[in-house]
């Protein structure tokens, strides 16, 4: 009986890797103020920064794209689209964006009362933006296990509901919704059992407040209940999905993740009242609700890519690929985000450089030594991302941590191999690594446009690739 799970798919179409040497990354990396969301394409051999838009489609979603209908006003692959979402999810009213954070602003934008209070397990940076943009206060209330990288807790992403309930309470009128990230992104792509979800959509209910999904991941997450949660491994993910989606008042949701599609997003509503402030406010800004921002091809393809990503060989080859990196990093000793997520290895940098101070961001600095060292860009989910400019030094945001994000159905074990490699090298030198300091900065999701200067000469690595 064999052991091995492979891939399941074959490889239609290729593309060249760009391959650099060290010195010329030491002087992309200057010319990109130490901020590898600055890079360009052809500066990078493995990107790991983002799985937002960066996986590769079908052949079934190419296909669609060439029959994508691009009527202005009542697109049949709108249609067909709708019809994909409401049997996954039983909402009543789809309106696509043409991404996540899109769906975000509207729908906050619609919900939108002075003061409003959003409570969540983990706002990711670009939903903690558009509520504060709003004039609101996003609050986390993740278990305490998820603020410990070192504890095996299977669902560190669950929101904590003695605290919820004590915010609900005390808060009153000022709640605006609960929201649940699946997964949750920000504390290591771990995953929300579906006892904690019911509990927190019935104390949702029992205050009269909307119950709403950052969805972006919903297959993985669904794919980790049934690895991980008692009583439900004979359910198929499908089925769980659906479960999930039909305790929500509505959703939004990044297609670019498990829509399985390059570009695209998607917002679900079930009130109605609500849905028609935010078609008004999608025709302003995105387009006509039936395209929503989108070419009737994208359209297409996501009916497809939300189908697709609840085929179980897909979901159990992606787990175990990144399953695979994350054990051969373990066994190196590199401290991570135990257990492992379900779309991303996370490095604890804090653990991983202890001589780097939070304020100084080890995050950014591991990152940036992963690219010197063989190509590989990162991204940094720590103080730069979430912390705050204070009086004196950031106010630091927790957790410290390099995320090495897997984009779908992209890489190959051997790449894997090679990432094991880069970081096994850099995790050699760790000790040796300085911090940065912040020289720009927007006063709005900084990590993607900031430049920094490193607090100590960045040598190149000692064995470039």
């Amino acid at each position: 009986m064999t052991h091995t799970i492979i891939e399941p798919f074959r490889i239609k179409m290729v593309e060249p890797l760009p391959l650099t040497r060290p010195e010329d990354r030491a002087r992309f990396l200057k010319e990109a103020g130490f901020n590898l969301f600055k890079l360009h394409a052809a500066q990078i051999t493995i990107d790991l920064l983002t799985d937002s838009g960066t996986g590769a489609m079908s052949a079934a979603q190419w296909a669609a794209m060439m029959t994508g209908d691009e009527t202005y006003a009542g697109s049949e692959s709108f249609f067909e689209l709708e019809r994909t979402v409401r049997d996954l999810t039983g909402v009543l009213h789809v309106i696509p964006t043409h991404q996540g954070r899109a769906a975000e602003h509207i729908l906050f934008s619609a919900i939108h009362q002075p003061g409003m209070v959003v409570l969540a397990n983990a706002h990711f940076d670009t939903t903690r933006a558009n509520v504060e943009y709003l004039g609101g206060t996003a609050r986390d209330l993740v278990v305490a296990e998820a603020a410990d990288p070192s504890s095996e807790h299977p669902f560190k992403g669950n929101i904590d509901l003695a605290r919820l309930e004590q915010h609900l309470k005390a808060e009153g009128d000022k709640v605006a919704m609960v929201l649940m990230t699946i997964t949750n992104n920000r504390g290591g792509g771990q995953p929300v059992s579906l006892a904690n979800l019911r509990a927190a959509s019935e104390l949702a209910r029992r205050f009269g407040k909307p119950f709403f999904l950052d969805a972006a991941r919903f297959a993985e997450n669904a794919w980790l209940i049934k690895q991980r949660e008692a009583g439900q491994a004979s359910r198929s993910a499908a089925e769980i999905a659906r479960e999930v989606f039909r305790l929500a008042d509505g959703f939004t949701l990044s297609a670019k993740k498990d829509g399985l599609v390059n570009i695209g997003g998607l917002l679900g509503i079930n009130d109605d009242a609500l849905a028609e402030k935010a078609r008004a406010l999608l025709i302003l800004t995105e387009g006509f609700p039936t395209y929503g921002g989108l070419a009737g091809r994208d359209l297409a393809a996501l009916a497809v890519g939300l189908r697709e990503v609840l085929e179980e060989p897909y979901l159990e080859y992606r787990q175990a690929s990144i399953r695979y990196f994350y054990n051969a990093l373990d066994k190196i000793g590199v401290p991570l985000m135990r257990p492992v997520g379900g779309h991303a290895v996370y490095i604890d940098a804090a653990a991983t450089c202890p001589q780097i101070p939070k304020w100084e961001y080890p995050g950014v600095a591991m990152a940036n030594e992963l690219y010197l060292e063989g190509g590989v860009r990162a991204v940094e989910v720590g103080t730069l991302m979430f912390g705050k400019p204070g009086p004196e030094r950031d106010e630091t945001a927790g957790l410290e941590l390099v995320r090495l994000t897997f984009p779908r159905r992209t890489y190959t074990q051997s790449h894997v191999d090679y990432l094991v490699e880069v970081v096994d090298e850099v995790f050699g030198r760790r000790r040796r690594l300085s911090g940065y300091r912040i020289a720009r900065q927007s006063p709005i999701l900084r990590a993607f446009t900031a430049e920094l200067q490193p607090l100590a000469p960045t040598p190149l690595p000692a064995a470039g690739r």
